[in-house]
């Protein structure tokens, strides 16, 4: 039943994908240089290397039986963050003479998609989609309440 186990970690993966783009299309909405492939791929990826460990460690390949495998799923998660970082740095541009740096909430973004296909590769649903909606409240209504406090100037690509 190996099969099985391997649709699930697809389901998974289609599930983070699902979340992520939606957090990307808000991205894409707002003409961020990473949008909604982005952030779908990203959860999709993070959500298959942890599926990928906890299918190494339930069904060790096999050999050698005195060979005995150990997946830390804590250093998969570590390889997700570096590799998102390697994609979040892409997005962030410091502008010249005295403008403000842009792409950092959408590097943030990138992370939290990361997280959340973690999340849902270790078959959390129920926190993932409530970090997606959390991460939604922040990228959407937050942004409306800093723009009625003035605390936004007009679109200046900050975020």
């Amino acid at each position: 039943m190996e099969w099985m186990a391997e649709l699930e970690a697809v389901g998974a993966a289609a599930c983070a994908m699902l979340l992520g783009g939606v957090i990307g299309y808000e991205r894409e909405l707002k003409n961020r240089p990473a949008g909604f492939r982005t952030h779908m791929l990203v959860a999709g990826a993070a959500a298959l290397l942890m599926a990928l460990s906890q299918l190494a460690l339930a069904n060790p390949p096999p050999h050698d039986p005195a060979i005995r495998i150990q997946v830390d799923p804590l250093r998969l998660v570590e390889a997700v963050i570096n590799g998102v970082a390697f994609i979040g740095a892409g997005t962030i541009f410091a502008r010249r003479r005295g403008l403000p740096v842009a792409g950092i909430t959408t590097a943030a973004s990138l992370l939290m998609v990361a997280v959340i296909g973690v999340v849902t590769g270790l078959r959390h649903y129920v926190l993932a989609v409530s970090a997606t909606l959390l991460t939604l409240v922040v990228l959407t209504a937050l942004n409306a309440v800093e723009r009625r406090l003035g605390l936004h100037e007009k679109d200046d690509g900050r975020s």
